[in-house]
């Protein structure tokens, strides 16, 4: 059974043509999230067009988030009251808004919300992700309850990784979707 919406939730400055995020669009129909300002995001701005998105879903959804996407997906997992759309969450190469080369260019994304996620997760990290250590992408899937995948040396697991059309990643978006069945 396919949930009604699968959403794409992009990290800072979007995903462009070769990223997988753009790829699953084009290949399986997946819904982008569209942000106001990819280039000077507000994490207010990005919540509330979250929770837009997902009360005007017409069924489940799930989050498909990638660097800054899986910061913007634990806030407002934290605070929304319609937390309980969501089927489950592939989160992929956390962006750390905690750490100084990455905070000065996302003000206002700190600190990030440390809560279990409310819905089934799985967090895909990389052993030389330049926007998360390794050690701290594990320590946020343990705080937000994800089952961790090691993804091995794969940069920040986007465009410039040779993902491709990334079928692996499309496979573990099934786990989450099949666990919940």
């Amino acid at each position: 059974m396919k949930p009604s919406h699968i959403l794409l939730l992009p990290g800072w400055q979007n995903s462009g043509p070769e990223h997988w995020q753009s790829r699953w669009e084009q290949l399986h129909g997946d819904q982008r999230v569209e942000q106001h300002d990819w280039m000077r995001p507000l994490r207010g701005d990005w919540t509330a067009r979250l929770e837009e998105v997902v009360v005007d879903a017409d069924g489940p959804v799930v989050l498909v988030a990638h660097s800054l996407g899986c910061i913007l997906t634990a806030w407002w997992a934290a605070h929304s009251q319609n937390a309980a759309k969501v089927r489950g969450a592939l989160l992929v190469a956390p962006g750390d808004v905690e750490q100084p080369e990455v905070a000065g260019y996302l003000p206002g994304w700190a600190p990030i919300a440390r809560r279990h996620l409310p819905f089934p997760a799985v967090l895909v990290g990389s052993r030389d992700d330049p926007y998360c250590r390794f050690e701290r992408a594990q320590a946020l899937a343990a705080d937000w309850g994800a089952r961790f995948v090691d993804l091995g040396a794969r940069g920040h697991i986007n465009a410039e990784s040779g993902l491709g059309d990334w079928p692996e990643g499309r496979e573990l978006l099934q786990t989450i979707l099949f666990e919940e069945m």
